[in-house]
């Protein structure tokens, strides 16, 4: 049985909607790490990377992102998920500048 097309939209927009779920239940528990960073100290992070006005980073924030895995954060950077939750890519890229942080190479 082949399925058509209309039936591989509603697929995959369900695929995209249990991924963003799963992510954001993630961000919810603070036990869990992303990138080598608590999910509570990522949630430090956010409003200096939410439009559109955002304020500059908190000194909690800058200390996580100082024991973070950039290499790993910056794998998200193209990500579609990351506007989903309501972060600008671009504004997270600049994180490192304003905690006087290296920026990752080839990133």
């Amino acid at each position: 049985m082949a399925l058509n097309q209309k039936t591989l939209e509603k697929m995959k927009g369900m695929a995209f909607t249990v991924a963003v779920v799963m992510v954001m239940a993630i961000a919810a528990t603070d036990a869990q790490t992303i990138c080598n960073m608590p999910t509570s100290d990522l949630k430090a992070c956010k409003p200096a990377v939410t439009p559109p006005n955002p304020p500059p980073p908190t000194s909690t924030c800058c200390s996580a992102l100082s024991h973070a895995d950039m290499p790993c954060l910056c794998s998200y950077k193209n990500s579609n998920l990351l506007p989903t939750l309501g972060i600008d890519p671009n504004l997270a890229m600049k994180l490192p500048s304003f905690c006087n942080l290296p920026h990752p190479a080839n990133c």
